[in-house]
């Protein structure tokens, strides 16, 4: 059973998402469609499998408990602008 919603956007993001849905030949009613089924879904999909590269990978680097990730970023920053 199909119903109606009404969504308020930004105009920019409306006219972007036109030109999107354009462009590959789906409506903007089928790509929210499908993005909220995608959102919602609760079966995984071959595209959510972890990979044996990314499984193997899994657990070699140890970050302790109390790093901050955020001033790390920021000393990165700062030394390659210096």
């Amino acid at each position: 059973m199909e119903s109606k919603l009404t969504l308020k956007l930004n105009k920019d993001i409306i006219e972007k998402a036109r030109e999107y849905a354009q462009h590959h030949k789906i409506s903007l009613s089928r790509m929210v469609e499908a993005y909220f089924s995608a959102l919602t879904s609760t079966e995984k999909s071959e595209e959510d499998e972890i990979t044996p590269l990314v499984k193997s990978l899994s657990g070699i680097i140890k970050i302790p408990a109390d790093f901050d990730y955020k001033s790390y970023i920021a000393e990165q920053v700062e030394k390659k602008h210096k």
